[in-house]
C-alpha cells in the first residue's frame, strides 16, 4: 500500500508540475489575468489539501486498533496503537499529519460536551485541546502518549446524564452503574494524533472508533467522520459473526457501496490442528457467505483475516505466517480499488477547472491572431491606394472603435446589475443569517418541553436553510442568463470568439442539506416520545448539525466568490484584446497616412507577428497534451500495477 500510495503521491507532483509550467508559460506569453491566477491557486490547493481518509468501526474486542497497527505501523516491530483484551479506543482519534504542528497528541476534554460546540467547531479552538509532545524516536515513548486514547473516569450519573452518555432506558448502559454509583466514561471526547509516518504524510488520514455505542452517542462520527470517509473498514470477529448491534450500525451509519468493505477478523480463532486445512477453509468461506448474506453484500466484500497474527508474521518477517494470515489481501484491495478511486474523484474535481482555463486561453489566443490576420489584410489592401482611401479606411477603424465604446458603456450598466445581483446572492447565502437560524432553532429546542416541539424546531431550520439556498440558486440562474446575452451581443456585434459563461449550480449544497436531514432522522425519527438523556443526545446532534451546515455554506460562500470572479473573466479578456487591437490598428494607418512607417515595413513586423502568434499556439497546444497527460496518465499504471 505504501508503493501504491507513493505512486498516487507522484501522480498529483507531476499534475502540479505541469499546471506550473502552464502557468509561467501563460505569464510570459502575457495570456494571464486576475481570473485564471485565482483557478490556477485553487487548482493547486485543493492537490495540495488533497486527503484520503480511511474509518475503522467495530464493536470492542474486534481488534480493530490491531489491524490498524498490522496495516500501518508494523514496520516500527511493535504495537503502536493500543490493543488488548476489552476496551482500548475509548474515544473517537484521527491519525494524520499536518508539518505545520510538531508531533503531538490534541485532546479534546469529555467536559466539552456540555458546551452548545461540536468537535468541529473546537478544531478552530485551541485552547481548548490538551497538547501533549509525541517522541517519535522512542517506540516505547510512542507506545506509552498513544495509551491516553484509552484513559478513562468514573463520574456520577447527573454528571454523564449531562455528557449525553447515560441512557436509564438503555438496559447496556445501566450494567455499567457501579456499587459506588458511579459511571464509567471517555477522559477525552476526541483524539488527534499529528504523526510523520510515511503514508501520513502524503495524504493519509486513519479514523479509529470506540465501540459501536459511540456511533449513537457522539455526532462527529454519524455526521462527519464516518459519511465523508473514503472507505470504511467495518470489523467483525469471525468467533461472534453478525450481532444485532452490528446489523444496525451497519444499516444506519455505514451500508454498502464504494469504499466500504467487511473484515471477518480473529480468524485465527478458527485454525484447529485436529482439522485438515481444506476444512477449516471452507468452515471460514461458510462464515464469510453468512456474513455477505446477512449483510446484503457480495461475499468478495468480506475480507477473512488475522490482524494479530499478520502483524506477528510482518514483524518477524515470517512470510508464511503473513500469507496464512490473508492480511495481504485486504491490503490489496483497500490499494487496487481505494486509491484508484480516490483519484478518480480529485480528477473530476479538477478536470471542470482545467477545461475552462485551456478553453478560455484558446479563445483569446485565437482572438489575438485574427486580429493581426485582419490588421495584414487591411493593409495589404493599401498597397498602390492614395491617401483618401487611406483616410477613409481610418475613419472606419474610427467609427468601429466609438461603436465598441459605446459598447462598453452598456456593459457598465450590466456590471452595475451583475454587482446588485451578487450582493443579495451573498445576502442569501450569508453565515450571519445561517448563524442566527441556528442560535433561533437551538433556543426553541431548550425552551420544548416535548418531543413534537423538539422535532419542529429542527424541521423549520432545514427548511429556512434551503429556502435560501435555493434564493441564491436563482440569484445564480439570473447572473448567468444575464451574462449570456452579454456574451453573446459582444460575439455577434464585434466578433469575439466567445461560447456560453461558465455555468454554476448550488444542488451539490443542496445534496449535502438532504443528506444531512437525512442522517438527523435516522436517529432520531423513530421514537414518538424521548427520554431526557435523548434529548440531551437529540440538542447535542444539532450542535454538530448546525456546525457541519455552517462549514456547507462556508464552501458554498467560497465556490460563489470564485465563480462570480471568472464568470466575467473571459469577456474582459477579450474586451481588452480587442480593444488593444483596435488602437493598434488606428495607430498603424494613421503613421502610413502620415508617411513616418512604410507600409512594407508595417507588412513585415505583422507577419513576423503572425509567426511568433503560431508558434505560440503551438507551445500552448503542447503544454495543454502535457497538462492532460499528467492529469489522465497514472490511473493506467495504478490499475496496470494492481
Amino acid at each position: 500500500m505504501v508503493q501504491k500510495f507513493q505512486q498516487y503521491s507522484n501522480w498529483r507532483s507531476d499534475v502540479v508540475s505541469a499546471l506550473e509550467r502552464y502557468r509561467t508559460w501563460l505569464a510570459s506569453a502575457d495570456l494571464s489575468d486576475a481570473a485564471s491566477e485565482q483557478r490556477f491557486s485553487r487548482l493547486l490547493a485543493r492537490l495540495a489539501d488533497d486527503k484520503l481518509s480511511i474509518a475503522f468501526v467495530a464493536e470492542f474486542s474486534r481488534g480493530k486498533s490491531e489491524l490498524i497497527n498490522a496495516i500501518f505501523f508494523a514496520d516500527y516491530g511493535q504495537r503502536i496503537l493500543p490493543s488488548s483484551a476489552g476496551r482500548t479506543t475509548m474515544c473517537p482519534t484521527e491519525l494524520l499529519y499536518d508539518e505545520t504542528f510538531p508531533p503531538s497528541i490534541r485532546l479534546l476534554p469529555i467536559e466539552t460536551r456540555e458546551q452548545a460546540q461540536s468537535t468541529s467547531d473546537f478544531k478552530e479552538q485551541s485552547q481548548a485541546w490538551t497538547v501533549l509532545p509525541l517522541d517519535i524516536s522512542s517506540t516505547e515513548g510512542m507506545l506509552e502518549a498513544f495509551k491516553q486514547v484509552s484513559l478513562t473516569k468514573r463520574v456520577s450519573v447527573d454528571e454523564a446524564k449531562r455528557y449525553g452518555l447515560y441512557d436509564e432506558s438503555d438496559p447496556d448502559v445501566v450494567l455499567t452503574l457501579g456499587q459506588d454509583g458511579l459511571v464509567e466514561i471517555s477522559q477525552w471526547r476526541h483524539a488527534i494524533v499529528n504523526f510523520p509516518h510515511p503514508l501520513l504524510k502524503q495524504g493519509l488520514v486513519i479514523i479509529d472508533t470506540p465501540g459501536l455505542n459511540a456511533i449513537g452517542t457522539e455526532p462527529e462520527l454519524t455526521l462527519n467522520l464516518i459519511p465523508n470517509a473514503h472507505a470504511v473498514l467495518f470489523i467483525l470477529a469471525a468467533d461472534t459473526g453478525v450481532t444485532k448491534s452490528d446489523i444496525d450500525v451497519w444499516r444506519d451509519h455505514i451500508n454498502a457501496g464504494a469504499g466500504r468493505m467487511v473484515v471477518l477478523n480473529k480468524i485465527d480463532s478458527m485454525w484447529d490442528e485436529l482439522r485438515t486445512p481444506a476444512e477449516i477453509d471452507a468452515q471460514i468461506e461458510r462464515q464469510v457467505v453468512g456474513v455477505a448474506q446477512t449483510l446484503q453484500l457480495a461475499p468478495n466484500q468480506v475480507f477473512p483475516i488475522s490482524a494479530q497474527k499478520g502483524l506477528v508474521g510482518k514483524v518477524n518477517h515470517d512470510a508464511e505466517l503473513l500469507a496464512k494470515s490473508r492480511l495481504p489481501a485486504l491490503e490489496n484491495a483497500l490499494s487496487n480499488e481505494l486509491i484508484p478511486g480516490k483519484q478518480d474523484i480529485i480528477r473530476t474535481q479538477l478536470s471542470s477547472d482545467i477545461g475552462e482555463l485551456t478553453t478560455t486561453k484558446q479563445a483569446l489566443l485565437a482572438a489575438r491572431s485574427r486580429n493581426v490576420v485582419e490588421q495584414l489584410m487591411e493593409l495589404k489592401s493599401l498597397r498602390g491606394k492614395n491617401q483618401n482611401i487611406i483616410e477613409h479606411m481610418m475613419k472606419r477603424v474610427e467609427l468601429e472603435k466609438k461603436e465598441f465604446d459605446n459598447s462598453l458603456l452598456k456593459l457598465q450598466g450590466t456590471r452595475a446589475v451583475f454587482t446588485r445581483l451578487s450582493t443579495e446572492l451573498f445576502t442569501s447565502l450569508g453565515m450571519d443569517i445561517l448563524k442566527a437560524e441556528a442560535r433561533k432553532t437551538r433556543d426553541a429546542m431548550d425552551k420544548s418541553k416535548f418531543s413534537s416541539g423538539l422535532r419542529q424546531a429542527v424541521k423549520d431550520f432545514f427548511e429556512h436553510v434551503r429556502g435560501n439556498l435555493n434564493a441564491s440558486a436563482r440569484k445564480t440562474e439570473e447572473i448567468t442568463s444575464m451574462m449570456t446575452v452579454m456574451y453573446r451581443k459582444f460575439s455577434t456585434e464585434h466578433g469575439l470568439a466567445l461560447s456560453t459563461p461558465m455555468p454554476f449550480s448550488l444542488d451539490k449544497y443542496m445534496k449535502e442539506i438532504e443528506m444531512i436531514e437525512g442522517l438527523y432522522h435516522k436517529q432520531f425519527g423513530a421514537a414518538t416520545i424521548l427520554t431526557t438523556p435523548q434529548v440531551v443526545m437529540m440538542t447535542k446532534f444539532f450542535d454538530s448539525i448546525a456546525s457541519r451546515v455552517k462549514q456547507s455554506f462556508l464552501q458554498a460562500n467560497r465556490d460563489v466568490e470564485a465563480w462570480l470572479k471568472v464568470v466575467m473573466a473571459p469577456l474582459e479578456a477579450q474586451i481588452w484584446e480587442h480593444r488593444s487591437q483596435l488602437k493598434k490598428r488606428k495607430q498603424a494607418i494613421e503613421r502610413i497616412h502620415l508617411a513616418t512607417d512604410s507600409l512594407e515595413e508595417k507588412v513585415e513586423s505583422l507577419e513576423q507577428m503572425q509567426a511568433e502568434l503560431d508558434a505560440q499556439k503551438k507551445k500552448l497546444l503542447a503544454l495543454e497534451d502535457e497538462l492532460h497527460s499528467a492529469f489522465s496518465a497514472e490511473l493506467t499504471v495504478l490499475k496496470a500495477a494492481a
